[in-house]
């Protein structure tokens, strides 16, 4: 996997280039030279976690045969107060929605996706503490 990130030359915007060709620009707070144009760098690493786990998440569940027809992550994280800032705590809130999804199933579905297929959890959970819990919607 190969990424380029550039300095646009304004500001603290840099755009960057994925192997699969496509772009994506983050920008900082004003306060740090940025004109908050864009997501800040390490929302866009939280982002990635949170789209990551919902990918694997409706995977699973297609896999076991679920009618899933919606699946959300909201991500509340906390960062350390000195530098390096990792994230020292990561909460993810799952709202699933579709037709007669098993409670069990859907839990499975979140533990494996935490446990073994999610490459930014397991990353991020070097330095944070993860925990998550879900909630199921009938659609």
């Amino acid at each position: 996997m190969d990424c380029k990130v550039r300095w646009t030359g304004e500001g603290m915007s840099f755009l960057a280039e994925t192997g699969s060709h496509h772009l994506l620009t983050m920008d900082g707070a004003p306060e740090g030279g940025g004109r908050n144009l864009a997501p800040r760098p390490m929302e866009v690493v939280l982002a990635g976690a949170g789209g990551c786990t919902a990918y694997d998440v409706v995977v699973i569940l297609k896999k076991n045969g679920q009618d899933v027809s919606g699946c959300e992550v909201s991500l509340s994280a906390e960062r350390a107060a000195t530098d390096p800032k990792v994230f020292t705590k990561i909460h993810y809130r799952f709202t699933i929605r579709g037709r007669n999804l098993k409670r069990n199933l859907v839990e499975q579905a979140v533990r494996l996706s935490h446990e073994k297929y999610c490459s930014a959890t397991a990353i991020l959970g070097k330095t944070a503490e993860i925990t998550k819990d879900f909630e199921i919607v009938e659609a």
